[in-house]
């Protein structure tokens, strides 16, 4: 069960809205590296983790990113909030607004919808772990490229925040493939299957 504070993690107030910005900030919501794939991606790996202390890990991650999707959602309709008809054509928000007027909806900067194929959750410690690892790698990159490309600080200053917080979630996550490592054998056996470790030397 989770306890919901109804705040936003860092707070958004967005001046000046920018389709343009929220084309590029919306594929943190619903694209390949996003926080709605990380979200479900460690609130499902919980389910198969033999070890409480990695279970509690994923799942306070995984809750975490559900409140930076919050974020990445009040950032992008913030963005385009009031928007003229003649402010959608010169941003290049047409596209999108035939489809989604201004509502929030999950997808890539490139404009592909979300899929369940971003994430993985294989009930393996190691594999899980390290595909965690992994995406919080690139979640950091993506926030690294939009920094690169939005110059607003009222946009600027909570991609700076959710950027922290992949690092810090990547700490945290080799913290916890050294404690699984730690307690599977020296090899990395399959923790729920032993007899079957013997096939594969």
């Amino acid at each position: 069960m989770f306890s919901y504070e109804k705040r936003l993690q860092f707070p958004v107030k967005i001046k000046n809205p920018n389709p343009k910005y929220a084309q590029i900030v919306i594929s943190q919501y619903g694209g390949p590296d996003g926080e709605l794939g990380a979200s479900l991606r460690y609130l499902s790996q919980r389910f198969a983790m033999p070890f409480d202390e990695l279970k509690g890990l994923l799942t306070d991650i995984g809750t975490e990113e559900l409140g930076h999707l919050e974020m990445i959602g009040a950032i992008v309709y913030q963005l385009t909030r009031n928007l003229s008809e003649d402010e959608i054509k010169r941003a290049g928000f047409d596209a999108y607004f035939v489809d989604h007027t201004t509502g929030v909806y999950p997808s890539s900067a490139a404009g592909v919808p979300f899929t369940a194929s971003y994430i993985q959750s294989k009930g393996d410690i190691i594999t899980d772990l390290t595909e965690d690892l992994a995406a919080e790698q690139k979640a950091r990159t993506t926030y690294d490229n939009i920094l690169r490309l939005v110059d607003d600080p009222d946009v600027r200053e909570p991609i700076k925040f959710l950027r922290a917080r992949e690092i810090v979630h990547f700490q945290r996550f080799g913290e916890g493939l050294r404690l699984a490592t730690d307690r599977l054998n020296e090899k990395n056996f399959y923790a729920f299957n032993p007899s079957f470790d013997k096939n594969c030397l």
